[in-house]
């Protein structure tokens, strides 16, 4: 249904007052009345957004003070809204600016344009004087159009030179790990110092390395937890625009959102650009699953959005190729697609248009394998990987350990005695060898043990017989 044009509201003194009084705390010192004439908003092409570091001198984003800061076109804001309003029917000024998660001031006289355009009508004001607005028939039309193009209307895209110039600002090769902080990521895995020697450096290095060795001893965890040695945040755009084309950083799936404090409350976040997500520095992990696909940017038929592919995600932070060698893809298709990358450090993606660009490769590269990394590569592909680091078995006092804290963690009560029955009996006697994973996985058959027979939870030989005849039934 058509919203039917209305009478603007009265003045009213003390609403005006308070909607100034924001204004002003948002850094727009104009006056506004609820009875303002629609001016026509002037601006200019996209430019490169500014930032501004943090008083403890990390990088972030800063709000822009203008559209050509924004690096926003007035086309792109006007599909976003009218998007927006087409899928919502009404909306406030401050909820258009808090979608597209642009300053208020920039979004106040692109509104007063599309009103007199006569794509949106002013329904009326709120209690603290925001203007109301609901989307007229050609608006309505104008959205649905819009959508039919492409389905986004989230925050507004930043430029591409924008997020270059950030990946450069808070790059993985700039971050120093320590053993203590080192220590610390791997707080409740056993590693021992040889292994954590080895890792140090590789993780400092920030190019790659080969993480190799039997399974089941914690390649994955091992790789899941080099980020957090690094120990700080990121700025990641949720969106960048290339030529109309919209693409998706920012991914919830992998990248964990965290909330800065600021010290000066409403003024300190009105400094943050709010199209840009602080994160952890992120972990992407692929398997067997990887495919071409995903290392290339992708177009939803349906929606016409475009997904940033994996290696884009995970810049500033880790991307783990986790079981490599059993990828779908032949592994030198996958080695030839990085070649070039894991020496220069940036990227070219093929556009969906056709176009192609350039982007940062600033992550650490972490290949877990259980095969040996001279059997699955060639030479000039292992030169690019500088470390290769072998996980090696348990011996038996860490197994013992693990054992030991596993107990702990699923309520039993540590047994040394029980813990040499294991070890003489299922791993001496037959020469089995240790492996990490396998203190959790025999007393979680423990534990299902007890609980079937009705028992309490308590470690015994015929408990760890019954375990053991299972888990390594086929084995």
């Amino acid at each position: 249904m058509t919203n039917s044009p209305q009478s603007d509201p009265p003045q009213d003194a003390g609403l005006d007052a308070l909607f100034n009084r924001v204004n002003q705390l948002l850094g727009d010192s104009t006056p506004v009345t609820a009875v303002a004439e629609p001016s026509a908003p002037t601006v200019s092409s996209a430019a490169t957004d500014d930032t501004v570091p943090m008083a403890n001198g990390k990088w972030s984003p800063r709000q822009p003070d203008s559209m050509r800061t924004a690096g926003v076109t007035e086309a792109m804001l006007e599909r976003l809204i009218l998007k927006y309003l087409y899928h919502v029917g009404m909306g406030t000024t401050r909820g258009v600016a808090n979608q597209v998660k642009l300053p208020f001031k920039l979004i106040e006289p692109h509104l007063r344009q599309l009103r007199a355009d006569k794509h949106i009508d002013l329904v009326g004001t709120t209690a603290t004087g925001d203007f109301q607005y609901g989307v007229t028939e050609s608006g309505r039309e104008r959205g649905k159009r819009y959508t039919l193009e492409c389905t986004y209307y989230g925050a507004a895209p930043v430029s591409l030179e924008a997020y270059v110039d950030s990946v450069a600002a808070q790059t993985i090769e700039g971050q120093v790990v320590t053993a203590d902080a080192l220590k610390q990521a791997f707080n409740g895995l056993i590693i021992n110092t040889a292994m954590l020697n080895r890792l140090g450096p590789a993780i400092n290095s920030g190019r790659g390395m080969f993480l190799f060795g039997e399974p089941g001893n914690g390649k994955t965890s091992i790789a899941e937890r080099v980020t957090g040695a690094f120990g700080s945040t990121v700025w990641i755009p949720r969106a960048i625009a290339i030529d109309g084309d919209i693409i998706r950083i920012f991914d919830p799936s992998v990248h964990e959102e965290v909330e800065e404090q600021h010290g000066g409350g409403l003024l300190d976040s009105t400094e943050i650009d709010g199209r840009w997500a602080q994160i952890k520095r992120p972990t992407v992990i692929a398997g067997g699953e990887l495919t071409m696909d995903e290392l290339e940017v992708t177009k939803n038929s349906q929606s016409n959005i475009c997904e940033a592919p994996l290696q884009m995600k995970s810049n500033c932070g880790t991307l783990v190729i986790d079981d490599f060698g059993r990828q779908k893809m032949p592994v030198d298709v996958l080695l030839n697609r990085w070649i070039v990358p894991l020496e220069k450090r940036y990227d070219f993606l093929n556009l969906p248009s056709g176009k192609k660009i350039q982007v940062p490769f600033d992550q650490l590269i972490v290949f877990s394998t259980n095969l040996e990394p001279k059997d699955l590569v060639d030479g000039a592909f292992l030169r690019r990987i500088p470390y290769k680091i072998e996980v090696p078995d348990p011996s038996v006092d860490e197994f013992r350990e693990l054992l030991g804290i596993m107990c702990r963690i699923m309520d039993f009560e540590p047994k040394e005695d029980a813990f040499d029955y294991l070890i003489d009996t299922h791993y001496k006697a037959v020469g089995r060898p240790y492996r990490l994973c396998q203190p959790r996985d025999l007393l979680l058959q423990v534990r299902n043990f007890c609980n079937f027979h009705q028992k309490p939870l308590e470690i015994s030989a015929e408990a760890f017989d019954f375990a053991v005849d299972n888990y390594f039934s086929v084995m």
